[in-house]
């Protein structure tokens, strides 16, 4: 294995994480309107996530950092061809943040509820594009000799990616009811138990439709025998005790098993790129690959001197935070959002 190999698997960590992490953020954000009845509820819901969800998106911005260095071709030909998805996404989390810190600044009704739907839409969209550019990395697109995307915005939308945004937008739904059953008390958290019961259903049968159309639509998927690594079948597996958990309402566990199920679809994803980063649906000639799309050889050795410092030390701080803000939000305590 090369470093090449190793930066790739590394990246492909770097989202397990941030999937991970940001999807019951997400999550929590989408469902903000919904469960939150008053304005207490709400600010109980928002305070869930209050300590940890500008944290949580340092992954993404590790993640398109160690792009930019490790595999520089990859990282132009990618945020030339999805810039105005990449752009939506990123104005997403600008109104999200910015929602976060205005809704607290007045009292009235109306400015809180406009901020809550700001912090809604500013969670949906990312939940919904990450999965549309997901697909779109495994389907491919439009990329010419010179390794520069042809295409347009359009032909980033198509049933197989438009599949995956949903697919991801439902389990990170998920994701947050299960969350919010864990952190909240009280009315919030019957409405989120409720929620995460009804809806577990519902995501079983997306997920599963991916999977069919994974093998409908994806050439890839030919070179990768007929179960694409054990990945699939332990998110499926994830998914599946997730139900049992909910019925058991042992809502730990299921937080654990859909936490496993989009660590594992995470890495089916990245398994069934490999060896590429890119592929171009003009030529397999023109894929982007770990050799041909990478930083050279001594830049890939200092980033891997940094990683082994750095990395540690974002890890210690996260699992740190998480401990300290442990506890479950409720109306008694003290909301600062």
């Amino acid at each position: 294995m090369g470093l090449q190999d190793l930066w790739f698997i590394l990246i492909g960590v770097l989202f397990v994480g941030f999937f991970f992490l940001e999807g019951f953020d997400y999550g929590v954000g989408i469902l903000l309107p919904f469960l939150g009845k008053t304005d207490e509820d709400r600010r109980v819901i928002i305070n869930t996530i209050g300590p940890h969800w500008d944290a949580n998106e340092v992954w993404m911005i590790t993640a398109g950092g160690a792009i930019f260095a490790a595999f520089p071709q990859w990282y132009a030909t990618l945020f030339s061809g999805f810039y105005l998805a990449l752009l939506l996404i990123l104005a997403a989390l600008i109104l999200r943040g910015v929602a976060f810190e205005f809704r607290s600044k007045e009292e009235g009704k109306t400015w809180r509820s406009f901020w809550d739907w700001m912090i809604f839409i500013g969670s949906l969209l990312p939940a919904l594009l990450w999965g549309v550019a997901f697909g779109n990395l495994v389907q491919g697109t439009p990329i010419g000799p010179d390794m520069n995307f042809t295409g347009n915005f359009f032909d980033l939308l198509s049933p197989y990616t438009l599949l995956t945004g949903i697919a991801s937008l439902a389990i990170f739904t998920l994701h947050g009811a299960v969350f919010l059953s864990m952190k909240t008390d009280g009315d919030v958290r019957e409405r989120a138990e409720a929620l995460a019961k009804k809806s577990w259903q519902p995501v079983l049968v997306i997920l599963a439709v991916l999977v069919v159309a994974h093998y409908v639509f994806v050439d890839v998927m030919s070179d990768k025998g007929i179960v694409p690594g054990i990945a699939p079948v332990l998110a499926a597996l994830a998914m599946l005790g997730a139900g049992w958990a909910l019925r058991e309402n042992s809502f730990g566990k299921a937080f654990l098993a859909v936490s496993l199920t989009i660590v594992f679809s995470v890495v089916t994803f990245f398994w069934m790129l490999y060896p590429n980063v890119m592929i171009s649906s003009t030529n397999p000639d023109y894929n982007l690959t770990v050799d041909n799309a990478s930083a050279s050889g001594k830049t890939l050795q200092v980033m891997t001197i940094v990683a082994l410092i750095l990395v540690p030390i974002m890890l210690i701080y996260q699992a740190w935070t998480y401990w300290v803000f442990r506890q479950r939000i409720s109306g008694k305590s003290e909301l600062e959002y």
